[in-house]
């Protein structure tokens, strides 16, 4: 078995747990809840972050009752201007920072065209250190992947989320994308050339969509509700050039759920990641599909993300040397995204979901799954799966 002191990357972060957390940790976390960045009454507001975390303690699931098993990252470096660079164009990063004089004068800006997406004095930095606390977990995988077939599952419970923020600037409250600025970083720094992306929010990630659109290299694959916001996503929508075939949109009728999911994963999800044969797989884990959540209309469970996330663990196993990294994106009925997102940290544990204790039957209802059925048909049929 190899020592990890020199398998720091490339960059030497300082900030890697040590060489016993990372030979016997099962999940590894960080934790950049951006406090300042707040806009009460906002759906994507600074009490989102804390109530994960509150009910990780809740739940026994911290590193102060599973010191051996579940380790969290304290301290992470923020991204470099230039890590954001690489998806962002460069224009939008300086616009963004000296926005935060304004920031400061007002207390609080729109940054977007249509409105959703505020920033405060704190918005840039904590921006900053949302992306590179996903960065950060990059490292630590990495790191594990190299003395253990089974290294830890990665989680950024970060915001502000990121999905929606394209290369150009800003979008539906997403300020920079994390996951994207992750992919290039893990190409970058650890020479782990083909990135496979699962965006599981009730919306299209158009932000990661269009920063990978012509890149063979990177596999872009989006479930989200069809019609919702931002109206992006379509089936049709593959990729071009090089990259034609390398993004896979899967538009799902309102009212989807978990027997849809498990459908997708089985017939769309695995074959897609088998064939483009990943280094790394990426998670934008958005909680907001629940069917308790107030921004869309599909029905997935708590238990619809425990099998989830069991299942992405096992596919980052057999495919890619168990390397993956989760990063938190929407989820904003705080009861639904706590709870959603503890079960799959028990998952990652692999132990029994607690989904039951939570998950109400009268609150769902018939699944549509003719459409859905016709939908997984029509997207095989698109990429010969």
């Amino acid at each position: 078995m190899g020592s990890i002191c020199c398998l720091n990357s490339p960059e030497n972060n300082p900030y890697l747990p040590s060489e016993m957390e990372l030979l016997s940790g099962k999940v590894i976390y960080s934790v950049a809840p951006a406090m300042g960045h707040n806009k009460d009454s906002h759906p994507e507001c600074n009490s989102r972050v804390p109530a994960i975390t509150s009910a990780l303690t809740k739940m026994g699931l911290t590193p102060e009752f599973r010191s051996s098993e579940i380790i969290e990252l304290k301290e992470v470096r923020p991204a470099r201007v230039d890590d954001i660079a690489s998806v962002h164009e460069r224009a939008y990063v300086s616009g963004l920072e000296k926005a935060m004089d304004q920031a400061s004068e007002q207390g609080l800006i729109f940054i977007d065209g249509s409105g959703p997406t505020y920033a405060t004095p704190t918005t840039f930095q904590e921006s900053l250190l949302a992306a590179g606390a996903g960065i950060s977990l990059v490292d630590a995988v990495v790191a594990a992947s190299k003395v253990r077939e089974d290294p830890p599952v990665g989680f950024a419970l970060v915001r502000p989320p990121g999905h929606h923020a394209v290369p150009t600037g800003p979008m539906g409250f997403c300020v920079f994308g994390n996951v994207a600025i992750a992919a290039r970083y893990a190409q970058r720094a650890h020479g782990l050339k083909r990135v496979f992306i699962i965006d599981f929010d009730v919306h299209h990630g158009n932000g990661t969509n269009d920063a990978f659109y012509d890149d063979p290299d990177i596999f872009f694959l989006s479930t989200h509700q069809d019609g919702s916001y931002p109206g992006t996503g379509k089936i049709d929508q593959i990729g071009r050039g090089d990259g034609e075939g390398s993004t896979l949109n899967l538009p799902l009728p309102g009212g989807s759920g978990d027997r849809a999911m498990r459908s997708i994963f089985d017939e769309v999800i695995v074959p897609s990641a088998q064939r483009f044969k990943p280094d790394i797989i990426l998670v934008s884990a958005g909680y907001d599909a629940h069917v308790l959540d107030p921004l869309a209309n599909l029905q997935f469970t708590t238990g619809t993300y425990y099998m989830l996330s069991s299942n992405i663990q096992q596919l980052a196993r057999d495919l890619c040397g168990g390397r993956c990294v989760f990063f938190l994106e929407g989820g904003y009925n705080l009861s639904s995204l706590s709870y959603s997102v503890a079960d799959s940290f028990r998952a990652f544990l692999g132990e029994p979901s607690l989904a039951a204790e939570f998950d109400n039957p009268a609150f769902l209802y018939e699944e549509p799954s003719n459409k859905v059925k016709d939908a997984i048909q029509k997207v095989k049929h698109i990429h010969s799966l």
